[in-house]
């Protein structure tokens, strides 16, 4: 299978070129999820390299997502606003995993005791990372993984994401900054890829910070970076826009977007069952996104 590097400053450039190199190198293969008539999608591995992930302009218009639709989807996976959905049992098409859930809390069966080891029958996996990191920045095993081979395997619809991966790097002007690559057996390029992104740099911030020191590369790795034959029409409408606008008019800063996010924390406050003890965090992003509107 054809093997695609992209690497760029920023997420959004990253992103686009990633799209634009899929499109036009990647190979034609069926998928699990295609609809009859759907044509093959366009298929590769792929290694994004982003070396400023931080920086501005940090999102893309072409995202298919709502930008308060990002805000959530963060917050799913650096806050868990959305780890209760897997709570009602009663319900089939209940949540049985997220990410936050796997890297925060992720859940070892109930082995015989003699193999477990406590207190790791639950494991902060990224509590784990943070520790290592303040001992030794430059260990290579600071990694959380989401896979459990018992549950996954057999399951209609595992997780795509697979791990992350975390190494403080010292640079020769002193400054000590932490690189993450993460890895997808599977990533919807066009349409979940950019949110991905933008929720796992989020995260790397938060290591950083905890860790002291300051958000170096993000690599993302996908087996199969693919985009649908379904989205096809909507991908060459996407081209056609590239085509007529700059990169500066395809492109949001935060700034831009701090509105939309407010709004993203307002309907998650808004939400029925948000655990009270949720409220307090997501309360304090609403208000630093208005600080930003004002």
């Amino acid at each position: 299978m054809k093997s695609i590097y992209v690497t760029g400053e920023s997420l959004p450039y990253v992103w686009e070129e990633a799209v634009c190199r899929c499109w036009e190198e990647g190979d034609a293969l069926k998928t699990q999820y295609d609809n009859p008539g759907d044509p093959p999608s366009r298929d590769c591995t792929m290694f994004m390299h982003v070396t400023k992930p931080t920086s501005e302009p940090r999102y893309h218009r072409g995202v298919v997502m709502g930008m308060n639709d990002v805000e959530k989807y963060v917050q799913e996976v650096i806050l868990g606003v959305h780890d209760h959905w897997m709570d009602d049992k009663s319900n089939p098409n209940r949540w049985t995993y997220t990410y936050h859930q796997r890297f925060f809390g992720y859940k070892v069966p109930n082995l015989p005791s003699r193999l477990v080891v406590p207190p790791y029958q639950v494991v902060n996996q990224i509590g784990k990372v943070i520790e290592q990191l303040k001992a030794c920045g430059h260990t290579r095993r600071a990694q959380a993984i989401t896979w459990q081979p018992w549950y996954d395997s057999d399951h209609h619809d595992p997780p795509c994401l697979q791990s992350a991966w975390f190494r403080v790097q010292d640079y020769e002007d002193g400054v000590r900054k932490l690189n993450m690559n993460v890895r997808f057996r599977s990533n919807d390029l066009f349409k979940a890829a950019f949110p991905n992104m933008a929720a796992l740099v989020a995260l790397q911030e938060m290591v950083a910070k905890e860790v002291g020191v300051e958000v170096g590369d993000y690599m993302h790795i996908s087996d199969s970076m693919h985009i649908y034959g379904k989205d096809f029409a909507q991908v060459e409408r996407f081209f056609d826009a590239l085509s007529k606008r700059s990169f500066a008019e395809r492109v949001y800063s935060t700034k831009d977007v701090a509105y939309q996010f407010m709004v993203g924390c307002d309907e998650l406050l808004a939400e029925e069952g948000m655990p009270k003890k949720l409220l307090s965090e997501i309360t304090e992003r609403r208000n630093m996104w208005a600080a930003m509107v004002e």
